[in-house]
């Protein structure tokens, strides 16, 4: 017959090693998903690199759900289309990658 010490041993461990498993879980999905960011955001084109890798590794870590799902789909754009926008030469009809066009903009020109 199975004692309740014998049976405690094999309950679930306390909360805190399950958040503890949680977030390591979660930050190595993270880190894959910057890892993946971080290729697709090297563009070989120097002038989006310069813009788009520091953005990546600074800011996006940092970004709400919705700018996160933005600069994904910005990295889905083609580069000499980037380059117009991020070069001032033209403007995204979609003024949601503007506005992300404009948030990697800001953060490295003057104010």
């Amino acid at each position: 017959m199975k004692t309740a010490a014998t049976i405690a041993r094999f309950a679930l461990p306390p909360h805190g090693c399950i958040l503890a498993a949680y977030f390591e879980e979660r930050s190595m999905v993270e880190d894959v998903e910057l890892n993946r960011l971080y290729w697709h955001s090297r563009r070989g084109m120097l002038e989006l690199d310069v813009l788009l890798v520091p953005f990546v590794r600074e800011v996006y870590p940092h970004l709400n759900d919705v700018d996160r799902d933005l600069y994904r789909r910005l990295l889905t754009c083609e580069d000499q289309d980037m380059f117009g926008w991020f070069m001032q030469r033209a403007e995204s009809e979609d003024p949601e990658l503007q506005r992300m066009v404009r948030m990697i903009l800001d953060r490295v020109q003057p104010k």
